[in-house]
């Protein structure tokens, strides 16, 4: 059989509505290939598949099959199928690989050390630079960032990796011909010519929430562990990290204030045993790596904010913020300075990145 012969089968057989991975992969079991499982009728296959078996044969997908082909010899396109020798072996390790992984950009970056940095969409603006910074350390150091292209924390992670020149992979819950969320469109391009954009959902594939829990196994088992940032109680990162643990996978979490909704999802994680992190080298040592001395000792520089802050009152207004978002009213009691003295330095904080504003008239300092 050809390789042209052997692609058009896996995808025969992975591009059939009602017939799932686990159904697949019995039938691959049973019969060794997707070529052999058409070879050996609906009677033979009735045995694996029960009922679905017809589904098998009665599909006509053979326009699905020619655009898949189509898009893979276009430059930079890839489809790897269970059995191609460069299919991720962190994924041959998980309990439900994707039989099929479509690829955009570098199909090798799938092989490399990895580490998956997840978090709250609606990060924090310290969040965010947390992410990025860590990212970038880690990077710079060889291990890929695996992430889900998802606005907040997942984009701050790739765009670190980036930074710093290292390799980035993005996992995606539509087709790889879609790009979802639109606003990263730019960082997603990015990503397909430097690193790799990854999903095993059939080309046109569209939003649907349930996806977006599948591929999270992926992110996790493309990875030796994970990194949540900023995380919900109710966070989808929190699923990627229960699966992190159930493949085995070391489960890393960056705390957070206790007043901060998004830092308690990493907090229920460390109290059932996720490995504190406050430095990129914590991350480096539990995987293994040689320990590093140059990397940020935290997410953000602390002290160093009001050392700069060199105006008395922009000290006071970063002694008052502390590093929980706080309302311009908490503000103006915690100071004693006036609104016509407060608003002006604030502004001047935010200009210079040192605070950030947020919804509702709040504040959040960043140094």
């Amino acid at each position: 059989m050809s390789e042209y012969d052997g692609l058009a089968a896996w995808l025969r057989l992975t591009l059939i509505p009602g017939i799932g991975g686990e159904t697949q992969r019995k039938l691959l079991a049973a019969f060794g290939s997707p070529g052999a499982v058409f070879a050996a009728g609906p009677i033979a296959t009735r045995s694996v598949a029960a009922s679905r078996a017809d589904l098998l044969f009665d599909t006509d997908n053979r326009e699905a099959i020619a655009s898949a082909i189509a898009w893979a010899e276009l430059p930079g396109n890839h489809i790897l199928p269970l059995d191609h020798p460069d299919y991720p072996p962190g994924l041959l390790q998980i309990p439900d690989p994707p039989n099929l992984l479509y690829v955009k950009g570098d199909p090798s970056l799938l092989r490399r050390r990895a580490l998956a940095v997840v978090g709250s969409r609606n990060a924090t603006p310290q969040g965010v630079q947390t992410a990025e910074t860590f990212a970038k350390a880690l990077a710079a150091h060889g291990l890929c960032i695996v992430s889900g292209l998802a606005l907040g924390i997942d984009a701050a992670a790739h765009r670190g990796a980036l930074a710093a020149k290292g390799a980035t992979v993005a996992v995606i819950g539509t087709g790889a011909d879609r790009i979802y969320p639109a606003r990263n469109r730019e960082l997603a391009l990015t990503i397909a010519e430097r690193g790799a954009i990854v999903s095993e959902f059939p080309l046109g594939t569209p939003v649907l929430a349930s996806n977006f829990p599948r591929r999270n196994r992926i992110i996790s088992g493309l990875a030796q562990g994970v990194l949540v940032v900023e995380a919900a109680p109710e966070s989808g990162s929190l699923i990627t990290a229960r699966l992190a643990g159930e493949q085995g996978r070391e489960v890393f979490a960056i705390p957070g204030s206790i007043h901060s909704p998004v830092a308690r999802g990493c907090h229920q994680l460390i109290k059932q045993g996720a490995k504190l992190v406050e430095t990129a080298s914590d991350i480096l040592e539990e995987l293994g790596n040689a320990p590093c001395t140059d990397l940020p000792a935290a997410s953000v520089p602390q002290a160093d904010g009001l050392r700069d802050a060199v105006n008395p009152e922009k000290r006071a207004i970063l002694e008052a913020l502390g590093h929980d978002p706080c309302t311009l009213d908490e503000l103006l009691i915690r100071t004693s300075l006036g609104a016509d003295r407060l608003l002006p330095e604030l502004l001047a904080l935010e200009l210079s990145g040192q605070i950030a504003s947020l919804a509702g008239n709040r504040y959040q300092r960043l140094v």
